[in-house]
């Protein structure tokens, strides 16, 4: 089993996922993608830091990914100092990114040219359960792959076997398709109710015990929205660019995706406003500003109630 474990890009989600694998007793040697900050604290922890995704290839067998989008990916392997200009035969490449599942097979046929695997697996359960290592992970990979991927992706979270290259970006999408459209839903009915007047610590209680339960309304929400604050969560413009990918896959299965369109186009519109950076339950700003009826009841702030 490799026991040294190559790691690019140490965001918000690749720092703690760094950290649970050298936690899990795995070596782990990284390089900085955009900033230093992390591989400092991580270096202070007994991470070994090197200079380029390249040298990173030569000293691991197997290496982790998890940068925001294709290009990204795209740059660590391909780049004129990537993995691939460093990569020995029989490398395992472990795509953790959420991208679109078309250019994750694209990349694992450019790799399989070299002898290198991919295996795609993206992650959900942010940055919480990044850093305890009990992420959800969705795996796209051949059999024997997924067998050498596996003892890795246990020390973050709980890997599931889903089928080829791209299976993984294709289920992660299904989520990030479900979430954006839910967090909409979630928006329009509380502030439909804040607007009618109603109590919304009432309104949250009764939708607890009702069909329209669902986890953004009773875990996400009251840590974002419910608290005044939209801070920290899950950045608006990487589900947009989730959502962007997800209508890229739909299109080359000429599959019409309607409701996630209209999503895209209204987180976009968050984005353009200045929201992107925020959590994308920030989304309901855009109800807080639609004109209200002068004789309308007085909209009653979340953490009032």
């Amino acid at each position: 089993m490799d026991r040294t474990i190559g790691f690019i890009g140490l965001g918000a989600m690749g720092e703690p996922m760094a950290r649970s694998l050298r936690r899990g007793g795995f070596a782990v040697v990284a390089c900085a993608y955009r900033r230093r900050e992390a591989i400092e604290r991580l270096a202070a922890e007994g991470i070994t830091e090197v200079a380029t995704p390249a040298a990173l290839a030569r000293a691991v067998d197997a290496l982790v990914i998890c940068v925001p989008d294709a290009p990204h990916v795209e740059e660590a392997l391909f780049g004129p100092h990537g993995v691939a200009a460093g990569a020995a035969p029989g490398l395992l490449v472990i795509d953790s990114s959420t991208i679109s599942p078309i250019a994750t097979r694209a990349f694992a046929q450019r790799l399989r040219e070299r002898d290198v695997a991919l295996v795609d697996a993206p992650v959900s359960g942010g940055p919480v359960r990044a850093a305890d290592g009990t992420l959800a992970i969705m795996v796209g990979a051949e059999p024997d792959d997924f067998a050498r991927a596996e003892p890795i992706l246990r020390a973050m979270g709980r890997p599931t076997h889903l089928g080829p290259v791209g299976m993984g970006e294709t289920v992660k999408l299904v989520n990030q398709i479900i979430i954006a459209n839910v967090m909409l839903a979630n928006a329009e009915g509380l502030q439909f109710a804040l607007r009618a007047g109603a109590r919304l610590d009432d309104v949250r209680a009764v939708l607890a015990t009702a069909t329209a339960s669902n986890y953004l309304l009773e875990t996400w929400l009251p840590k974002t929205w419910f608290t005044g604050s939209l801070e920290g969560g899950f950045a608006l413009d990487l589900l947009r660019k989730d959502l962007a990918a997800a209508l890229d896959a739909a299109r080359a299965m000429e599959m019409p995706l309607p409701a996630s369109g209209l999503a895209y186009q209204l987180y976009t519109q968050r984005s353009a406003e200045g929201d992107g950076a925020l959590d994308y339950s920030a989304i309901v700003k855009s109800y807080e500003r639609t004109p209200r009826r002068a004789d309308a009841p007085v909209r009653q702030e979340p953490g009032l109630q």
